[in-house]
């Protein structure tokens, strides 16, 4: 039901809507997999002396029986004439799907009088509540539940609908189209240990080669890694483009957490492209996601967790993701389905990283 101890902000950042739970339920995924729905019990409204009526009104043992007697009807395979489930929903995803829509089904029109729409609504309704499940079972149980982005399909014109969850947000981090020159994202594990999305905004001024941070705090980790972006940059300026200067430019890039999951300490590589965009005036090429990293020698580093990680990019909305050449022995670990959602685009270096990202061949 929703009946949390903390805000709903805190709680999906910090752990999952199943938190409030004794820990031997709240962690065991085998166990929560068997709800079929989460009420967002944020969204009902207490109780208020308008809400109750002074007309008459059903006893309850008249109302017990007569849903009593409503169990006999069989309203689950209702959709079936207008509508099909999406491939995300797995065996026990369809069940309580359809468990809901029949109960919500006789709940509103006892008499089995619905139109098209009126079903609709129920069908988005009963997805979402599973989805709410499923969500906290990927940040519990990670990969095993990462189909996540549940849809159903309108048998009149094959039009496919995704069904999303208010709280999570998350679909529109990674805009689509072009962004501003300086302005990259980056995917990666943050300080409390959750992989997350991070914005970086760059601005150029005339000056004599400085280079500023704002948004990182006192984050040791994260300030060398922004400094190897800078230092490589200074060292291996050229082989980019000789129009790039590090002694007559001041450089100053803010760093975003957009998930308030701390910062992350992977920051050379998105650094580095974002330092060239702005030097460039190039943007990166649109809704892409960057992961990977750079050592101060250009060493590049794999990605942790490259399922996870992916799967973040695609329910933040990136429709390309920059990797590593290094992380190309992972993807046998990520599902089929989830490795087409992108436009991938493999790099050899930090130097091939750049190019790739503003998009130059």
């Amino acid at each position: 039901m929703g009946n949390i101890n903390q805000s709903v902000d805190v709680l999906l950042k910090t752990s999952s809507l199943f938190d409030p739970f004794p820990p031997v339920m709240g962690t065991d995924t085998a166990f929560l997999d068997r709800m079929h729905c989460y009420v967002p019990g944020w969204e009902i409204p207490k109780f208020r002396p308008e809400h109750f009526t002074d007309e008459y009104g059903f006893i309850t043992d008249y109302l017990a029986e007569f849903l009593r007697e409503l169990r006999k009807e069989q309203y689950g395979d209702a959709l079936d004439r207008y509508f099909r489930l999406g491939k995300n929903l797995n065996q026990r995803d369809t069940i309580a799907v359809r468990k809901m829509v029949g109960g919500l089904t006789k709940l509103i029109y006892p008499d089995g009088a619905y139109t098209r729409q009126e079903l609709e609504e129920i069908l988005q309704l009963a997805l979402e509540m599973r989805r709410r499940v499923k969500e906290q079972l990927k940040k519990l149980g990670g990969m095993e539940f990462y189909d996540v982005n549940f849809s159903y399909i309108d048998l009149e014109d094959l039009s496919e609908h995704y069904v999303s969850v208010p709280e999570q947000g998350g679909g529109n981090l990674i805009p689509e189209g072009l962004c501003n020159p300086g302005q990259v994202y980056t995917v990666s594990r943050g300080k409390s240990g959750m992989i997350g999305v991070f914005r970086l905004e760059s601005q150029m001024l005339p000056g004599s080669g400085k280079f500023e941070r704002t948004g990182l705090g006192s984050d040791r980790d994260a300030k060398e890694a922004s400094n190897t972006a800078f230092s490589y940059l200074k060292a291996n300026g050229n082989r980019i483009s000789g129009s790039i200067s590090t002694t007559a430019k001041d450089y100053v890039i803010n760093y975003q957490d957009l998930q308030g999951i701390g910062m992350t300490g992977k920051l050379a590589l998105p650094t580095l492209i974002a330092l060239c965009s702005i030097a460039l005036n190039k943007p990166v090429l649109s809704s892409t996601a960057i992961m990977g990293e750079i050592s101060i020698s250009g060493t590049m580093i794999k990605v942790d967790e490259l399922a996870n990680a992916l799967q973040v990019c695609l329910d933040s909305g990136a429709k390309k993701v920059l990797i590593p050449s290094t992380s190309f022995a992972d993807f046998a670990t990520v599902p089929a389905d989830l490795m087409s959602a992108f436009q991938l685009i493999p790099y050899a270096s930090a130097e091939d990283a750049v190019f790739k990202a503003l998009g130059v061949e």
